[in-house]
């Protein structure tokens, strides 16, 4: 039963990676899968629950794997190359009339990964909860908006290696940052 989700879910997913998303039917999944229409309603009410599923998991996967390593900047870049492997999903996620609902979920994706790193790192351990609240949304901030952009300009760039350098600038500019409030 899991099994079938899964295999409708990945279905789903080389669908969305060859046409958009408005174009993908019912039709099309099952055909894909080698299930039956019954099977399908069985596990999804429609396509749109099947995306909302589908991107939720995808999210969690990432969190799973991404959400505990040495530094934001690593986790941020790791999403990034993960988004990257589903590039022309994305794509036709953000051109389509699911869109809000795509970037939600991105949007709560990359707040669980910069959480559960800052909930997990030393670095953090004596930190005031506001203050891991300020260093996950700004970390989150900068994702998606480096993400939306990245998607706005048709995935035209290399999304990790653009992450690494956007987190060592603001790496910079917080010693910068630092440095000064220290010689004043």
């Amino acid at each position: 039963m899991i099994r079938t989700k899964e295999i409708i879910r990945e279905a789903f997913w080389e669908l969305l990676e060859e046409k958009p998303y408005n174009k993908i039917t019912v039709q099309d999944i099952v055909n894909r899968c080698q299930v039956n229409r019954n099977t399908f309603y069985y596990h999804f009410q429609d396509i749109p629950a099947l995306m909302e599923e589908s991107v939720k998991e995808w999210m969690e996967d990432v969190i799973h794997r991404y959400g505990n390593l040495e530094s934001p900047v690593y986790c941020l870049t790791y999403i990034a190359g993960e988004c990257m492997k589903r590039k022309n999903a994305f794509l036709h996620l953000f051109r389509s009339t699911q869109k809000d609902v795509f970037l939600s979920n991105l949007n709560k994706m990359a707040y669980g990964v910069v959480g559960a790193y800052v909930n997990e790192v030393e670095e953090y351990r004596d930190s005031s909860p506001a203050e891991k609240e300020r260093v996950i949304r700004c970390c989150k901030c900068v994702f998606v908006g480096v993400l939306l952009d990245w998607l706005e300009e048709d995935a035209s760039f290399d999304l990790p290696e653009f992450c690494e350098e956007i987190c060592s600038t603001l790496a910079e500019s917080a010693s910068h940052m630092i440095a000064g409030y220290r010689n004043e």
